[in-house]
This record gives C-alpha cells, sequence and structure tokens, in this order.
C-alpha cells in the first residue's frame, strides 16, 4: 500500500484495526486528516455525526477529552485536538521529518498553512452580508502573503520537496491548500509556477493520486446542505 520510501508499511501492523474518525461528513478541521492518512496509504473508517445528539453521545461517554471533535480512535488511543492528531499520523509514518530541525521548519510550514484555513473556516460560517469582504481579504493575503512565502522556499533551495528533499506533512497540508486555493480562485496560483509544480508532483503520488479520484473519502467545498448540518450538530446561530 506504500507509495514511496519512508513511510511505514501499514502491512507491519495488518491485524490492527483502522483508524475511525470521528466527524460530520464534511471537510471542517477533519480534512487535513484524511488528506494526511490517505497520503500515508492507510485505509480508515469514518462515523459520521448526523444530529447534537450524536455529539452528546460521545461526550457523555467519555470519549471527548475536551468534549470537542475531531476525533480519531488510532492504536488504542482516542485523540482529539487536530494538531495531536496530525502530529502523531506524521511522526508514526515518518512524514515529520529526519531530526528536530526538519520538524521546526514543518511545523512553520505547516502552521502557515492552518492560519490560512482557519481564515476559510471562519469565512465558510460568516454571515452572507460579511462573505464578500472577508473574501476579498483573504484573497489578498493568498496571493502577497502566504503563496509567495511558499514559492519562496521552493525556489532557495531548488528540491522537489518543502523539507529535506524528501514528502513530509508540510508537501500535503500545502498541497490540500492548493486545491482550496484553485476552487477560490483559479488564477491566484498564475504566477506561483514551483507551487503548481509541487502539485502536480504530489497529486501524482499513487496514494494522492486515489484520494483525488471520485468516490474517495475526500469531502467537496462546503454547500448550504452541510452548512446547515454543522449549525444543527454544532448548535451554532
Amino acid at each position: 500500500m506504500c507509495a514511496f520510501p519512508g513511510v511505514e508499511n501499514p502491512g507491519d501492523s495488518i491485524m490492527a484495526a483502522k483508524p475511525k474518525l470521528y466527524y460530520f461528513d464534511g471537510r471542517g478541521r477533519m480534512e487535513p486528516i484524511r488528506w494526511l492518512l490517505a497520503a500515508a496509504g492507510v485505509e480508515f473508517e469514518e462515523e459520521f455525526l448526523e444530529t447534537s445528539k450524536d455529539l452528546e453521545k460521545l461526550r457523555n461517554d467519555g470519549s471527548l477529552m475536551f468534549q470537542q471533535v475531531p476525533m480519531v480512535e488510532i492504536d488504542g488511543m482516542k485523540l482529539v485536538q487536530c494538531r495531536a492528531i496530525l502530529n502523531y499520523i506524521a511522526a508514526k509514518y515518518n512524514l515529520y521529518g529526519k531530526d528536530i530541525k526538519e520538524r521546526a521548519l514543518i511545523d512553520m510550514y505547516v502552521e502557515g498553512v492552518a492560519d490560512l484555513n482557519e481564515m476559510y473556516l471562519f469565512w465558510s460560517i460568516s454571515p452572507p452580508n460579511e462573505q464578500a469582504a472577508k473574501m476579498t481579504q483573504m484573497k489578498d493575503k493568498i496571493a502577497n502573503r502566504y503563496l509567495p512565502a511558499f514559492e519562496k522556499v521552493l525556489k532557495s533551495h531548488g528540491q522537489d520537496y518543502l523539507v529535506g528533499n524528501r514528502l513530509s506533512r508540510a508537501d500535503i497540508h500545502l498541497v490540500e491548500l492548493l486545491y482550496l486555493v484553485e476552487e477560490l480562485d483559479p488564477n491566484l496560483l498564475a504566477n506561483f509556477p514551483l507551487l503548481k509544480a509541487l502539485k502536480a508532483r504530489i497529486s501524482n503520488l499513487p496514494t494522492v493520486k486515489k484520494f483525488l479520484q471520485p468516490g474517495s473519502p475526500r469531502k467537496p467545498p462546503m454547500d448550504e446542505k452541510c452548512l446547515a448540518k454543522v449549525k444543527e450538530i454544532f448548535q451554532l446561530k
């Protein structure tokens, strides 16, 4: 199942249960976790929350340490907090650098991606009358702050990947973000040839290519139906 060197062979623990993801049937904060598991060649199961009662049940049975999702059952643990989940998966499947210096760079790049993802998440649930202004602000930061920074990293060392010339979680999270950017406005990537090349390179890895195919666990952009479901589950106004 592994498609590239350096990733733990899932066959080494073939009898282990598949990771199980608990969240609603949409992107949100779980999507980077889906991407990372899929890129590592790890099959997983999902249990979707449909109503606020489903969330309350998880809270009442003690599954959610801080009373919130995402939650991932993996290796006998019930992990919450996105960074903790992603850090564990990245370390387990050798997608977290070869030493602490590489890990620091990976963390720095991932936090930059997370900043922009947070901006998008808040935009998606903001009142309709505020969305146009927030979208303009977000596109400005994408084009003038975040994409130039990542393009500069790739240009500075001329290698195929962001850190250590090997695949890491930073590449996977960035490419997920680049797909989102293209959904918002394909023109935003026009002036960043190295990022476009990275996107193509990662997208052609067999495990990622499979994840990008129709019918995979990858979720579509949030629509009104999904937004209504999120508001119901989390009791948002």
